[in-house]
């Protein structure tokens, strides 16, 4: 009989719980992994426009879901976007904590449009420029910018799981943390 781990992942979006999903069950393949998604607070902006604010959002999610429900596995993403020396970029944060243990991951850098950025600092969220730009519709429940600006050779759950695995090293080896 294999053991189950629970998990919650501060976010419904389909995207956020199967990257979730994916990537526990990859790290623990002996296990039957069960996620429940629950709509967790940012407590930022929805479209957060710095490091800081982006990464505040993953572990403001992380604490709601703590509070919300008992689980083995924490899970939070949040999707930001800042101007660095070098240009925009969009990228996300994700936290995953156990009842011991908290770890921060972090996607790598897609570069950003200057007039996508210009719509962003006008107040709209980056789904809502895309959607717009590229005549798609919820595309930050599909592929997202990740998806479109790479034609599809990789995805917003591509680097999620990435970001996820990454943090879990701390988790997977704690002995040496």
């Amino acid at each position: 009989m294999s053991k189950t781990i629970t998990v919650v992942v501060g976010s419904t979006n389909p995207v956020k719980v199967n990257a979730a999903k994916s990537t526990l069950q990859r790290a623990f393949a002996d296990a039957t992994v069960v996620v429940e998604a629950l709509d967790a607070p940012s407590g930022v902006s929805d479209q957060p426009m710095s490091e800081a604010e982006t990464l505040q959002g993953a572990r403001n999610r992380v604490a709601f879901c703590q509070q919300a429900k008992a689980a083995d596995f924490y899970v939070a993403f949040e999707g930001g976007v800042d101007e660095f020396d070098y240009g925009v970029a969009t990228f996300a944060y994700v936290v995953v904590a156990t009842a011991d243990q908290l770890s921060i991951g972090r996607t790598a850098d897609l570069p950003l449009p200057r007039q996508f950025y210009q719509d962003l600092q006008a107040g709209r969220e980056l789904g809502d420029v895309l959607d717009q730009r590229f005549h798609t519709t919820n595309v930050k429940q599909k592929g997202g910018a990740i998806g479109l600006l790479t034609n599809h050779m990789e995805s917003r759950e591509s680097t999620y799981q990435q970001a996820l695995m990454l943090a879990l090293a701390p988790i997977l080896h704690a002995a040496w943390f």
